[in-house]
């Protein structure tokens, strides 16, 4: 297959589509942030190659980045309420059962940061998919989640996608 056949239909698709793509990556981003699904999917190392693809198709950056720091945000959100709701019972939920490594990873992150573990643990995979299940369990206070929820989310967002993007206007400009 073509290389170049292939790269030019990619950046067909965006461009024909462009209204959609904050709500795909919103998407992206709010499976990348929720619990129990982080673990399965691996958008991650998507969601940086995006970054060049939007900036390629002539997306405006910040319209891409309002989708993914939504997405990102109602993915821990909803975590959040799961932990408030279940508690520890939500450990038993497949596939967060099968890893009880990263829950004691999780929580004893979340005991030595406190707070500031929402923010933090965003950056850090795995920990990213437990975090704010684990705030809920231990009971944060909603106002100070949710603080840190968006500034994570407003961050990491950032991180992800200017990279791409930057190169994206480096190489092909």
């Amino acid at each position: 297959m073509d290389i170049e056949f292939l790269k030019t239909s990619i950046l067909e698709f965006v461009q024909n589509h462009r209204a959609y793509a904050p709500f795909v990556l919103g998407l992206m981003t709010f499976a990348e942030s929720l619990a129990f699904i982080s673990l399965l999917l691996p958008t991650m190392t998507i969601l940086v190659a995006v970054g060049f693809i939007l900036a390629a198709a002539e997306i405006p950056f910040w319209v891409a980045w309002s989708g993914a720091v939504c997405g990102a945000f109602l993915g821990n959100w909803l975590s959040y309420a799961i932990g408030q709701r279940l508690k520890e019972t939500a450990y038993d939920v497949w596939p967060l059962s099968r890893h009880p490594k990263l829950v004691e990873r999780g929580e004893s992150f979340f005991q030595r940061f406190g707070p500031w573990a929402v923010f933090l643990g965003r950056f850090f995979g795995p920990i990213r998919a437990v975090i704010a299940l684990i705030a809920g369990i231990f009971l944060m206070p909603q106002i100070l989640f949710q603080a840190a929820n968006l500034a994570s989310a407003s961050v990491w967002a950032f991180v992800i996608l200017a990279p791409g993007a930057g190169l994206a206007h480096y190489l092909l400009w």
